[in-house]
């Protein structure tokens, strides 16, 4: 993606290091930190509850290590960091303008999510997460919470690499936002739970794939306004869709698939959901709850 002169969201609350910075180094053949992240994202990509994670974890089996923070406490970022928080910044800033753009079109007025930056764990609206819980959105709090590392493990263990593919990532995480102000995200949860945990994974299913279509409307308009696409950044950004979809990961983890347990979609449903938002740039594209499940 072409970003450069590109500005940065102010819409940001930066709480890495806040009460300083903790790593973690497996002992005893413990899993440690690293293992339970890299599994984390696993199943947060898989739809699942990554706290569940945690919970098998004996974390007496993983030992703290203090990690570099500035003289006075201060976080320090790496040069990587530094240039991926700057990204997500001016990515944030993206969505900002599209949306408004797209919300004002409806007669509408948008307002815009804070994205949180941590590391190691946060407190949200929703709860206490810990990296391991993946990219999130909280509509209690309004926020789209990510620790940068994420960004690492999408590339060393799935193989979903480039910044437009990472862009994917916040521009879902936001499409949850979308959802949340036009009622869309707590009439579905309201639904869910009255229904059996199959039925309950379609709606979940079709809430994410909308998402996705929010991610490529986006990025259509994000491009119409910056010219931001380059050559190579769509086919990163299905790459990613693809990699991510419940079908391939649970091939990946287990050599075959459960269907009726999918509730992010398919890798071709991802990848079909993410170009048509990328075509089309039409909100209106993207209702997938005005189509039947077996048509997704």
């Amino acid at each position: 993606m072409k970003m450069d002169g590109r500005r940065e969201s102010s819409n940001v609350d930066d709480r890495r290091g806040s009460s300083g910075r903790i790593g973690f180094g497996g002992k005893g053949g413990g899993l440690g930190i690293i293992g339970v992240i890299v599994v984390g994202v696993i199943v947060w990509l898989m739809g699942g509850n990554p706290m569940s994670v945690l919970q098998n974890v004996d974390m007496s089996q993983v030992a703290p290590t203090e990690v570099s923070n500035g003289q006075n406490g201060e976080y320090v970022e790496s040069a990587q960091e530094q240039e991926l928080s700057k990204f997500a910044r001016q990515v944030l800033a993206g969505t900002e303008d599209v949306w408004t753009q797209e919300f004002r079109k409806i007669g509408r007025r948008y307002e815009p999510p804070t994205l949180v930056l941590f590391s190691g764990s946060v407190q949200s609206g929703c709860g206490g997460a810990t990296s391991s819980s993946g990219p999130f959105y909280c509509s209690a709090d309004q926020c789209v919470y990510i620790d940068l590392d994420f960004f690492m493990s999408m590339r060393k263990q799935l193989g979903a690499d480039g910044d437009f593919a990472y862009a994917y990532v916040i521009a879902h995480e936001v499409g949850h936002h979308v959802q949340y102000l036009l009622g869309t995200l707590d009439d579905a949860h309201a639904k869910m739970s009255r229904l059996s945990e199959s039925e309950a994974n379609k709606i979940s299913v079709k809430l994410e794939l909308q998402a996705d279509c929010y991610a490529g409307i986006w990025a259509y308009h994000d491009n119409k306004m910056f010219d931001s696409l380059e050559d190579g950044d769509i086919e990163e950004a299905i790459r990613c869709a693809q990699v991510i979809g419940d079908d391939y990961l649970q091939k990946k983890a287990q050599g075959y698939t459960v269907p009726e347990s999918f509730n992010h979609g398919t890798s071709a449903q991802r990848s079909k959901w993410l170009k048509r938002g990328l075509t089309s740039g039409n909100m209106k594209d993207a209702d997938t709850f005005a189509v039947s499940y077996s048509q997704l």
